[in-house]
């Protein structure tokens, strides 16, 4: 019999920066390692970690990583993580291998522990073992992960759909499914994005109704705006194409790289000879995909439209179609590059979110699952509270008992000892890590606390210059403000401004020596108040106090 214990540290109440810990005794197993998206209130911040404070310190007890599939969402915090971490095992299926292989090398980063798991074959970790089984989802070789314990089996399901029409690669394995479930499972880890829509997702989330429509009336040259690593909608695509005479151009050497090795491998089918270099991106009738970048939204598409890529300028005889659905947090954004492109005259193609999902689990997807596993626990994952809630609502209608349903948050512990719920109230630290950039770490919520006043309010500068033998005044106080207000019209408030600020320095002044940390104290606290009260705003007020 063992102790596990199961919680999140990232990837509850939220979209993204999913990464999920089991522990069995002493062994630790990871389950994704994930980033979440800049979105319209980052201020700067490019992406977003999960603070894995609690694997550094644990490092040793670490089995390994287990990614379900190349998404950034799920595997984009490795190239970070791993320079904490170096040494940890990660295991991945072969082409959801050849997506962390990219990212890593792209960070510099050489001689990680990676290694490829076989669908449907059992890796032994000791008295454990994973069990990977293929699922549907929009990349080919996606997995869910079958965690066998000596109380019985955790499934942790990744993302998913069950659509049997789906080739291949991407088509998930019902009957291996329904066989981990008769084994007895006694927690099943089930995502909950769409748990709130109704029916099964299939086939919402296929767009060859609108791709096709899409080619047959533009001849011109069609730019199709993807999100990273979406390969099924890229087989979409390429399949409609296929019909025609049209040649493509990829736009990026990463999405370039993805699309050629998912060739290569047998994943995408498609005629390699008519996939062009960028020198055709201006043939008449050229299909362009057009990849978005994981640290800012639709950067790529954003310097065609404004003119800034040298090899493409957007024109009204140009058709822009974003063939990924809008996701939440950047609708402002989204919105703002539509605009840009009406202005210029193109036709636009949006997918909306109402008529073509994403490939995640919809209700019928998530009771089917329910269904096939029948756990004795159950712990909603991946998605928004209110979203869990609709998934824990929907395991209530398979049968299950509402005490055995996890609702539970970022660092919330899950403890089964011997096969029961002790519910203890136990707690893991968990915080989210913010990256700026090519900054290594956590830039911390004080500069983006900065950045936030930076932005509402302005930033007020006051200077002076004193004798550094007498501490007389030589010079200023000046004030200089950015983003506050109009110097011109608001010149008594600057006068009076001034005032309050050489007030307070004369008050600080004592023969031969000065107190600069209370000048500056002083300043901005009589200074803020003055200009709350005349202004109800609040500027970022910084005291430059020199000595000559």
């Amino acid at each position: 019999m063992s102790k596990i214990k199961m919680f999140a540290l990232g990837g509850l109440n939220e979209i993204g920066k999913n990464m999920y810990v089991v522990e069995v005794d002493q062994d630790i197993y990871v389950f994704e390692a994930g980033l979440k998206y800049s979105d319209d209130r980052s201020l700067g911040i490019d992406y977003i970690l999960p603070n894995y404070d609690y694997l550094k310190e644990n490092k040793n007890r670490i089995v390994g990583i287990f990614i379900t599939h190349g998404h950034d969402e799920q595997m984009g915090a490795l190239a970070d993580m791993l320079e904490d971490l170096e040494g940890i095992d990660i295991y991945a299926t072969a082409f959801t291998l050849e997506v962390i292989k990219q990212d890593l090398e792209e960070a510099g980063i050489k001689n990680a522990k990676l290694h490829e798991l076989e669908i449907h074959k059992k890796i032994v970790f000791g008295k454990n073992s994973i069990f990977p089984v293929r699922v549907s989802h929009s990349i080919p070789d996606s997995v869910m992960y079958v965690l066998y314990t000596e109380d019985g089996a955790i499934v942790f399901t990744g993302n998913y759909v069950f659509d049997p029409s789906m080739p291949g690669a991407f088509n998930a394995d019902i009957g291996k499914i329904a066989y981990v479930g008769k084994q007895g499972v006694l927690c099943l880890l089930n995502e909950s994005i769409y748990a709130p829509k109704k029916g099964f997702t299939s086939p919402s989330h296929k767009a060859y109704s609108i791709i096709r429509e899409t080619l047959n009336k533009n001849s011109g040259r069609i730019l199709f705006n993807l999100m990273p690593a979406q390969i099924y909608r890229i087989q979409e695509l390429f399949d409609e194409v296929s019909k025609t005479h049209r040649n493509i151009v990829i736009m990026g050497k990463k999405l370039e790289t993805i699309i050629l090795k998912a060739i290569e491998l047998g994943y995408v089918k498609f005629d390699r000879e008519r996939i062009k270099t960028i020198h055709h991106v201006n043939d008449d009738g050229i299909i362009v995909i057009v990849s978005s970048e994981r640290e800012i939204p639709y950067y790529n598409m954003r310097r065609i439209i404004r003119g800034y890529d040298k090899f493409i300028t957007l024109t009204e005889e140009d058709t822009v179609v974003f063939a990924s659905p809008i996701y939440d947090n950047i609708e402002v954004t989204s919105t703002q590059i539509f605009d840009e492109i009406a202005k210029i005259g193109s036709n636009l193609v949006i997918l909306s979110k109402k008529q073509f999902r994403s490939p995640h689990a919809s209700s019928e997807d998530i009771m089917m699952m329910i269904n096939m596993l029948r756990p004795k626990y159950y712990f909603p994952v991946i998605g928004e509270y209110r979203e869990q809630v609709e998934n824990a609502n929907l395991a209530l209608i398979m049968g299950m008992k509402e005490e055995n349903i996890f609702l539970k948050l970022n660092g919330e512990v899950v403890n089964i000892v011997n096969g029961q719920y002790i519910d203890d109230n136990e707690k893991i630290k968990v915080d989210d890590v913010l990256i700026d950039g090519k900054q290594s770490g956590d830039i911390g919520d004080l500069v983006l606390k900065d950045r936030e006043l930076l932005a509402d309010n302005g930033i007020v500068i006051v200077t002076t210059t004193l004798d550094k033998s007498s501490k007389k005044i030589l010079a200023g106080p000046e004030i200089l403000t950015r983003g506050f207000i109009y110097v011109k019209d608001n010149s008594e408030l600057i006068k009076e401004a001034e005032k309050i600020s050489l007030e307070v320095i004369n008050e600080c002044i004592n023969p031969n020596y000065i107190d600069f940390n209370k000048v500056k104290n002083g300043i901005r606290d009589r200074l803020g108040k003055y200009l709350y009260k005349q202004t109800s705003s609040k500027p970022m007020i910084i005291v430059v106090v020199q000595e000559v």
